[in-house]
């Protein structure tokens, strides 16, 4: 299933939070994301329903095998964007805004070419 470029940001920021903390309720995704807890409501529907995540009956929600999947794609992304950025120049939080908006419309072809260029610098 596909999924827009704001359920990436909620998957992102689920898999951030459960980096952090053991547990993940929508509240938390309410007080990082800064969002409104009926749209958060929503997404969470959504990414339920998408089969990205699992919400147990007390309300913590959990990453399924394909959300996390995503979920860390979006994430390592988000991460070697932000540091080539700064590598290049860039104020860190101008990066990380930047890396935000790439991470969701960078293709997998360029991604990987981004990698190959990074890993035969660092060698």
């Amino acid at each position: 299933m596909s999924i827009q470029e704001s359920g990436e940001m909620y998957l992102e920021t689920i898999y951030v939070l459960l980096e952090k903390n053991p547990s993940v309720r929508s509240i938390d995704i309410v007080n990082h994301m800064g969002y409104s807890k009926p749209s958060v409501s929503r997404a969470v529907g959504l990414l339920k329903n998408g089969g990205f995540i699992a919400v147990d009956a007390d309300g913590y929600i959990s990453l399924t095998d394909e959300g996390r999947s995503l979920a860390k794609k979006i994430y390592d992304r988000h991460t070697v964007l932000t540091g080539l950025l700064v590598s290049l120049g860039v104020d860190a939080e101008t990066a990380s805004e930047d890396a935000c908006k790439m991470e969701h419309v960078i293709s997998d072809t360029s991604f990987e070419a981004i990698m190959r260029y990074l890993e035969a610098k660092s060698e």
